[in-house]
């Protein structure tokens, strides 16, 4: 009994929150991380999408091709209609701690926090055997073609979100190798895209 007693004496003490305070705590907010030792050291192809809100569109694709002929393509479309969604009023998108740290090879990464927001990465790579000379007909080819155009119900860059971060920490991805592609968002109503297209000839 003397517990609850005290209990109650110590609620009723506490001052009141301000209408301010209550608003912040009432707000919706969105994050997404990537943290502590995520992928270190990691090797090959590595893809990841990582969304946080609503209605928020991701995609990493690659096509590679090996051959005295080789061809490679992609071709990538995002569309999408009419998205209601309620823009956050905070959107946070980290990279932080060790990760990618060391890691090498095709690294894709959609890191999003907000609505309605549409990202890709598309790889074509071509690789003709030795001896196969590079020319500019179908012989070797490697093409990307993408888009992440969409109709939606967003200002863009979601202008209604009262705070934004999109940040890599320093300590983040060092001693990485090869290819990185990064789209990192943190609002709402945004296209990002990464393409890459290589058409290589095979050494001795």
């Amino acid at each position: 009994m003397i517990r609850v007693f005290a209990l109650s004496a110590l609620l009723g003490a506490a001052a009141p929150a301000c209408a301010d305070e209550v608003s912040t705590m009432l707000d919706y907010l969105t994050a997404s991380r990537v943290d502590g030792n995520a992928f270190t050291g990691a090797s090959g192809a590595i893809a990841i999408n990582l969304a946080a809100g609503d209605l928020n569109r991701q995609t990493n694709v690659r096509a590679i091709a090996v051959g005295t002929r080789a061809i490679a393509g992609t071709d990538v479309r995002q569309a999408s209609r009419r998205d209601l969604a309620t823009a956050p009023d905070g959107a946070s998108a980290v990279i932080a701690g060790n990760a990618l740290s060391g890691a090498s090879g095709i690294a894709s990464i959609n890191q999003a926090s907000g609505a309605g927001n549409a990202s890709f990465n598309a790889v074509s790579l071509a690789l003709a055997q030795q001896g196969i000379r590079e020319t500019d007909d179908d012989g070797t080819l490697s093409a990307a073609f993408a888009s992440a155009g969409q109709q939606h119900g967003f200002e863009q860059g979601g202008v209604t979100t009262k705070g934004r971060v999109a940040s890599v920490e320093s300590t983040a991805l060092q001693g990485f190798e090869g290819v990185l592609q990064l789209n990192q968002v943190a609002g709402s109503g945004n296209d990002t895209g990464n393409t890459l297209a290589m058409s290589i000839q095979a050494g001795p």
